[in-house]
């Protein structure tokens, strides 16, 4: 009887970490360049007496995403980018460089061009750019502006993004805040060949109606696992019964 209660109460809490992930996804089905969260799960050994070596657990596996590209959408805003299949953006966050698919870059009050608030790396440290300059994106990442008061031909190259290249999903690391880092923990090198496409927006890879099957499916299997442990525990109750009638 324990094993079966042991039994439904992992599959149970296996089902609310999957339901959280498929909820996360779905609340990002609009957000720009997001990349949808696996709901994985790997099996870990359960320790206890030598007869109960076979029992295993579920933990869940963090981290691995969807690669998938997300739908483009043309807003033919200078500023916005859609990176290549296997491109990222680099930014610089307290804990280190990450990356990221989002390509809806802002200036700041000090020049300074961010992506959600992140500073963009570019090839000597986060990218400034001259006040009130007008600019634009090349298909190499290249920021070049045009200076306030000058003509359109004196346009000037002033930094370029840097872009990485990212082969396999597995290189990559999902943090907490939405971000990536490299799975080696360190920096990825500057994508010599790295292409965008300037007034262009890569949306979520999130399929809504997916996800919402999905979320139909985890909350089932919950109500029947929590279905086992309350059949489990009224047949504990019918056993005990008849114990003490025997008694």
């Amino acid at each position: 009887m324990d094993s079966m209660i042991y039994t439904a109460l992992n599959g149970a809490r296996q089902t609310l970490d999957e339901q959280t992930v498929v909820t996360h996804n779905l609340s990002n089905v609009s957000t720009t360049g997001f990349r949808a969260q696996f709901a994985a799960a790997r099996a870990v050994p359960v320790n206890g007496p030598a007869e109960n070596a076979t029992n295993v657990a579920t933990v869940a596996v963090a981290g691995a995403f969807d690669n998938a590209s997300g739908a483009l959408q043309t807003t033919g805003r200078t500023l916005d980018v859609a990176l290549g299949q296997q491109n990222w953006l680099a930014v610089q966050t307290p804990a280190g460089e990450a990356y990221t698919k989002r390509g809806d870059l802002q200036v700041d009050a000090n020049g300074q061009v961010t992506v959600n608030g992140m500073p963009v790396l570019g090839e000597g440290g986060p990218l400034v750019v001259p006040m009130g300059s007008e600019l634009s994106i090349g298909d190499d990442g290249t920021i070049s502006g045009i200076n306030l008061g000058s003509s359109s031909n004196e346009l000037v190259p002033l930094d370029r993004m840097k872009l990485v290249r990212v082969e396999q999903p597995t290189e990559l690391v999902r943090r907490d805040d939405g971000l990536f880092e490299a799975a080696n923990g360190g920096a990825l090198a500057q994508d010599e060949n790295a292409s965008l496409r300037s007034g262009v927006l890569e949306g979520s890879n999130v399929n809504a109606v997916d996800a919402m099957v999905a979320m139909i499916d985890t909350q089932r299997r919950y109500e029947l696992n929590m279905s086992v442990i309350k059949k489990a525990d009224e047949s504990a109750q019918r056993a005990n019964s008849l114990l003490s009638m025997k008694g």
